[in-house]
């Protein structure tokens, strides 16, 4: 069986965490968590995982480079910048276990890599792949011109057969206006094939509506595969021939420990069962599976063992 190609689109930023005066790094990002559970998921190289990002050439690049490379990521098309570093972002939890998150990402590296002298040989690499995976923030750090650049890649990639996944994940603090934000959306779910949405993030980037509404405005625009998040909710899968939903598992309220990268992790679950022709509701139930898995350790990559009962292949 041949490999098929997909590139993920995103940013991996150094992770701060402070509880009770002590400082833990680790390193983030809601694509790369998707693309790391999505490797894990298919360990005979069905899927190649090519993440599509930029880095410095200092010591926390390098770290992540031999991170992902340890998780079977191909990184042949991340671009290392003498001039720039990763993004930074600390957590702080205070004593009654909220947490508060910062940010320090203006001149990170992933916001340039549509900007550079490799860019259009590294465009011209993707467009000839089976698959583009990005998310809403892997275009609310672009600037406009990185953005339109984004969409001539899609536009190419879609004439050369080419499918795009997108997950709704929208920050309100990373876009100048939420005008300028649909706008963006609104073409980007145009070229989309399946549509991850999560509920909460629609209600704040559209207003508050029902889950039909985001199926209806989605189908409206081309999207032929809509999935809509809802957290402890049941997952609601529609497609131009059915529509599915599917419970979410039932975990007990002590068992969870931190819900970071469950929506990721879901993705990443429901994709391995699709991408391999499975049935939607099979895939919404791998997506469940390993979300619950996720949310029941501590980080957002949970280590490798905790997931051999998520294993499909």
């Amino acid at each position: 069986m041949m490999s098929i190609n997909m590139a993920v689109i995103g940013e991996c930023m150094i992770e701060l965490s402070i509880k009770d005066n002590l400082t833990t790094r680790s390193f983030g990002g809601d694509t790369l968590n998707t693309s790391i559970y999505l490797s894990r998921l298919f360990p005979n190289n069905q899927v190649t995982i090519h993440y599509v990002t930029g880095l410095g050439v200092d010591p926390f690049s390098h770290e992540m480079l031999t991170e992902w490379q340890k998780e079977n990521i191909n990184t042949d098309l991340i671009q290392q910048m003498h001039n720039k570093m990763p993004g930074l972002y600390a957590i702080v939890t205070d004593s009654f276990g909220e947490r508060s998150f910062y940010y320090w990402r203006n001149d990170a590296a992933a916001k340039f890599w549509l900007k550079t002298e490799q860019t259009e040989q590294i465009c011209e690499k993707i467009t000839k792949f089976d698959y583009i995976y990005l998310s809403g923030i892997s275009i609310a750090i672009l600037d406009e011109y990185s953005i339109d650049k984004l969409i001539d890649l899609l536009e190419q990639f879609k004439a050369n057969g080419g499918k795009v996944i997108f997950d709704n994940n929208y920050r309100p603090r990373l876009w100048r206006s939420q005008e300028y934000a649909k706008n963006v959306y609104s073409k980007i779910l145009s070229y989309t094939d399946i549509a991850f949405l999560t509920q909460d993030d629609e209600n704040m980037l559209w207003g508050n509506n029902k889950y039909e509404d985001s199926i209806i405005r989605s189908r409206k625009l081309g999207v032929s595969e809509i999935i809509i998040k809802r957290g402890s909710e049941s997952c609601i899968v529609d497609t131009k021939n059915e529509r599915i939903e599917v419970p979410a598992n039932i975990i007990a309220k002590q068992k969870i420990i931190d819900t970071t990268a469950a929506g990721d992790s879901f993705s990443a679950g429901y994709l391995s069962v699709r991408l391999m022709g499975g049935s939607i509701e099979a895939a919404i139930k791998k997506g469940h599976d390993l979300a619950g898995t996720v949310i029941q350790h501590r980080g957002a990559i949970i280590p490798p063992e905790a997931m051999k009962n998520a294993m499909i292949f």
